[in-house]
């Protein structure tokens, strides 16, 4: 490609009011231009990139056996109704009429497409396992799209499904592609870390995300640096501290105006370790109270796992009103036997370093009153105790007691192993040698292209511009020459088609300066020179993106070195 025929070329500034670097410099670089919140459009630069990234993918999906199929962006509310998503997925997913008054959705997702894909396709368990992957566009209805490529609303992504007839199948073939996606991150260059994680929307009983650790990434990792233990934090366990102390008697007393944790602990001039928080969530099959200390956070995940039920997030007002509830004095304290007399659907579930923490101050489920010295079996007792608060850095493994550490990540990649969640719902079933009717066991794996993208350039750049690993780069080589000579240009000319589709030949009528600026900005791997200094020996100069090594080769080296590149 020569230069001066490039669509979209290089800016000298960021656009306005991004904050992310990755966004910045792929701007500035020319691979894609922002058209709307969350919306943006690859240019030719990009373009190279994101095949260059589906090239890997597809060589990684296929060595498992994988076919490539595509689904379509658009799909009928039916299949996401009988999964029980649309409620779960809610406001993410995007809805709309077609002329004739048919509701229509746009995919945040396709596990609900492929299972209907596999019942048109797949008539017999003999068939099974079945790994088919695709590579489409999918759209979420974000809230928060300041993340440029990280959190896109409309976004590209490689995503698989397998189906096996049983799930020790599944649970075989789930690490093939736990490796599969290391592969394809080394071969980005990414430094991935590895870490359970939660199922959320997408059901199943097990996860993994790829995780690349940076101050960009809206995901939070806890890590072990002593026995290598590592988790997404709405999944993680750790040791929580537990005040070892004599249970005092139990106190009424008048809080007036104090409704958060912090305005309590103010006001009683306590710590937030001994506040009981009290939160209800909506759920699929009611209200819950779920009760923390005040120093942690609800884990969403830990209670639907707990509930073994999708919580749909924080009840609304009128839902707390419905069952006598106050706002800022929720209590678990008398509504364990209120819920059995009235056969009322509100449960409790209390955090284990609630039960296990003495003397913590609760709501009285009254204004302006909270109980001092309150301590669980003591003053109140519920059937669920278990572990479903966030865990935070400073608390200890449960493995080895190193503390634990709090990271920053951009998630790049999920597996979930599904089992029957999908299958059951929709109703896909077989039969088996015995003539029984089987639930195909089903698994699903994704990587987003933009945010891999722009991960790579997160991890791979410096104040010049970005660092492309030779894999992923869209040229090889940035070709250029200095001076006016006939025979120089002729001579770049020449080497430039034994180059072929590797090279981008700056022809432009620019200063050194300016070209040598823009090589560093697009990133290409190496910047070859040719000038009268090199016109008689038939060299020619090279400098490395990566490290800016500089050196003369001739010119048959560079033409094998990027052949090179290229096979591997």
């Amino acid at each position: 490609m020569r230069y001066t025929s490039l669509f979209a070329t290089t800016m000298r500034r960021a656009p306005h009011g991004s904050k992310v670097l990755s966004f910045q410099l792929l701007s500035r670089a020319g691979y894609l231009r922002q058209t709307g919140h969350g919306l943006y459009a690859y240019l030719p630069l990009g373009m190279r990139v994101i095949e260059k990234l589906k090239t890997i993918l597809r060589e990684e999906m296929n060595y498992l056996g994988g076919q490539e199929v595509l689904a379509p962006l658009v799909s009928v509310p039916d299949g996401w109704q009988r999964s029980g998503r649309d409620r779960l997925i809610g406001a993410h997913m995007a809805s709309f009429r077609d002329r004739f008054g048919r509701s229509l959705v746009l995919s945040p997702t396709h596990e609900e497409a492929m299972v209907e894909l596999v019942r048109s396709s797949v008539t017999s368990y003999r068939q099974l396992p079945v790994f088919v992957y695709q590579i489409q566009n999918k759209f979420r209805d974000e809230e928060r799209t300041r993340g440029g490529l990280i959190r896109a609303r409309e976004f590209l992504m490689k995503d698989g499904y397998s189906f096996h007839r049983t799930f020790a199948d599944l649970n075989n073939f789930f690490p093939k592609v736990f490796a599969a996606y290391k592969r394809i991150f080394a071969r980005c260059g990414l430094p991935v870390i590895p870490a359970e994680a939660g199922v959320g929307y997408m059901g199943g009983d097990k996860s993994f995300e790829f995780l690349l650790p940076s101050d960009a990434g809206e995901d939070t990792v806890i890590r072990c640096p002593g026995c290598g233990y590592t988790a997404n934090s709405e999944v993680a366990f750790g040791n929580i501290d537990i005040p070892s102390e004599v249970p005092a008697p139990i106190t009424r007393v008048p809080t007036p105006g104090c409704r958060t944790v912090e305005q309590l602990a103010a006001h009683l001039h306590l710590p937030r370790t001994k506040i009981a928080k009290a939160m209800v969530f909506s759920a699929e099959r009611g209200p819950v109270l779920a009760v923390v200390r005040g120093d942690h956070d609800v884990s969403i995940e830990k209670l639907t796992q707990q509930l073994q039920e999708p919580i749909h997030g924080a009840a609304p007002i009128e839902e707390l009103q419905l069952h006598g509830l106050i706002p800022g004095y929720l209590s678990p304290i008398g509504l364990e036997k209120e819920v059995r007399e009235l056969d009322m659907q509100l449960r409790i579930v209390i955090d284990e370093s609630v039960a296990n923490t003495p003397n913590l101050v609760y709501g009285t489920n009254d204004h302006g009153y909270h109980y001092l010295n309150v301590n669980f079996g003591r003053d109140f007792e519920t059937e669920r105790v278990a572990y479903i608060s966030r865990i935070t850095a400073g608390h200890t493994c449960f493995y080895c007691n190193t503390p634990l550490e709090r990271l920053r990540a951009i998630e790049l990649g999920n597996i979930f192993r599904l089992g029957d969640y999908y299958t059951r719902r929709m109703e896909l079933t077989l039969h088996d040698e015995r003539g029984n009717r089987v639930y195909p066991q089903m698994g699903s794996y994704g990587i987003g292209l933009g945010r891999l993208m722009a991960a790579i350039v997160e991890n791979g750049h410096d104040e010049h511009g970005i660092i492309w690993p030779p894999e992923i780069a869209p040229y090889q080589v940035y070709l250029m020459s200095i001076g006016k000579s006939d025979s120089i240009k002729q001579r770049a000319e020449r080497l430039y088609k034994r180059l072929g589709d590797g090279a981008l030949l700056d022809d432009r009528n620019e200063s050194v300066s300016v070209k040598f600026k823009d090589a560093d900005l697009i990133g290409v791997p190496y910047r070859v020179v040719l000038s009268s200094t090199t016109l008689n020996d038939g060299m020619v100069e090279v400098r490395e993106r990566a490290g800016g090594t500089t050196y003369r080769v001739s010119e048959d080296s560079i033409v094998e070195q990027i052949a090179g590149e290229a096979s591997t």
